[in-house]
């Protein structure tokens, strides 16, 4: 996302004058970016660096991003606002018992799937339903366009959990230092973006504007802002442990490098 730089740790300038990377500010904050979009448009992007017999690399934690591409995303109608707003408004009148109740009728394998409490994705669900006929467990079987070729995976983690609970409390302080509160009251102060926008949901990005907002003072802000971000490294870190034909590499080993060139050079 465009303008959300900090809390992102999006590369600087000079990082992508040395580095190029793509999508980089594709979006702006009020937009939605989908595992669909990433997929069209990392799959442009790999064929426009492979067509000059160069290796792309893909870098980042959107473990879900990633496994669509690996394994190909489902056809998924894209998000309806007018869908949407008629889902909210029921829920509003009935709840969002009564909802999932619903889903449950039309898509039960979903509903069983889906916490009665997740309004996020009980809505997406209805919402397929509503715009397709077909239900969303039935479309998600269906697998479209993925990357082709020989794909090296790798997972880098500290060797301890105690190091990495302090690198992420570091590097929140390391945020604040940076105006990552600066960045954020900037977004505010446009008056179009909510709490409840894929943006503004971000780790992050959501314990600050609850700050800003007055609902707890700076010092909580920080501690959920770091909490949260623990939580996320867990719930990546369970998922990891579950993938299939990933190289594990430990922060700092001066190993790494030789490790990741040998299995390339198989592939070669």
């Amino acid at each position: 996302y465009r303008d959300m730089d900090i809390g992102t740790a999006k590369p600087t300038v000079d990082e992508l004058a040395k580095y190029p990377h793509r999508l980089i500010n594709l979006r702006d904050a009020a937009q939605s970016y989908s595992a669909a979009d990433f997929c069209h448009d990392a799959l442009a992007e790999i064929a426009k660096i492979r067509a000059n017999n160069r290796i792309p690399l893909l870098v980042g934690g959107t473990m879900m991003y990633f496994k669509s591409l690996i394994d190909g995303i489902s056809p998924l109608p894209a998000a309806n606002a007018d869908i949407r707003a008629q889902i909210e408004t029921e829920a509003k009148e009935n709840g969002w018992q009564a909802m999932h109740e619903q889903l449950s009728q039309v898509d039960n394998e979903a509903a069983q799937r889906i916490h009665p409490n997740d309004p996020q994705r009980i809505t997406r669900a209805l919402e397929v339903f509503r715009l397709t006929g077909n239900t969303l467990s039935q479309l998600t079987k269906i697998k479209g366009d993925k990357l082709d070729g020989d794909v090296l995976q790798f997972a880098i983690t500290p060797q301890e959990r105690s190091t990495l609970h302090e690198r992420i409390a570091l590097r929140y302080q390391q945020m604040m230092t940076q105006g990552f509160e600066q960045e954020v009251i900037k977004l505010k102060e446009r008056g179009d973006l909510h709490e409840e926008l894929p943006s503004i949901r971000c780790v992050g990005y959501r314990q600050m504007w609850q700050y800003l907002n007055g609902e707890f003072d700076r010092d909580e802000m920080i501690f959920r802002g770091v909490c949260a971000t623990r939580q996320l490294a867990k719930r990546q870190l369970t998922w990891l442990r579950n993938w299939d034909s990933l190289n594990w590499l430990t922060t700092e080993d001066e190993t790494n490098l030789a490790q990741v060139l040998a299995l390339v050079g198989k592939c070669q």
